[in-house]
């Protein structure tokens, strides 16, 4: 394959891959997530996983302690995240999502779940197969080539497909990276 042809179709992806992510996962106007600047959004995400703290945060994030420490008083203000005293040392402090910051971010991804599933809905069955295989090559080809990210799993390695429980839909949360 010729350098041209490579580079042609490096920005197609690039001019693909965010069309495909708007349309796919763009909440309605009046959903809560929507109300969070992208940096207090990608500390709750994290926070999806369970708690943490803010130096594991910051860490994650690429981030200095003290913008996380102030992503974090924001987000205790507004009621998603609560610090919680460690189980093992009370004197560390954790992060973790409140019920309504969870159930925010639930919400998020059962809506964003739900948007993906009525385009894959379109697909034949053996086409979303192939469209997902594709994706995950491509992603393990991306991890082998880009820079080093922190311990943080991006969505969908190493977890498997995330069910959907029935009727509920109630749904797993994987360590996420935006």
């Amino acid at each position: 394959m010729s350098e041209d042809t490579l580079l042609t179709q490096a920005a197609s992806l690039e001019s693909l891959l965010p069309k495909l992510m708007r349309r796919l996962f763009t909440l309605d106007p009046s959903h809560p997530a929507n109300e969070l600047p992208v940096a207090q959004l990608r500390v709750c995400t994290i926070l999806q996983a369970g708690p943490s703290t803010v130096s594991a945060i910051s860490e994650e994030l690429g981030i200095s302690v003290s913008a996380a420490t102030q992503i974090a008083d924001r987000l205790e203000r507004v009621g998603y995240v609560e610090r919680v005293a460690g189980q093992n040392d009370r004197r560390m402090k954790k992060l973790q999502l409140t019920v309504h910051g969870a159930e925010v971010m639930r919400s998020r991804r059962e809506t964003r779940v739900r948007g993906a599933a009525a385009a894959l809905e379109q697909l034949p069955p053996a086409a979303r197969a192939e469209v997902l295989q594709a994706l995950h090559v491509l992603l393990e080809a991306s991890l082998a080539t880009a820079p080093r990210v922190p311990e943080a799993e991006p969505i969908g390695v190493g977890t498997g497909p995330q069910p959907l429980e029935a009727a509920g839909l109630a749904l797993e949360y994987p360590r996420l990276v935006l």
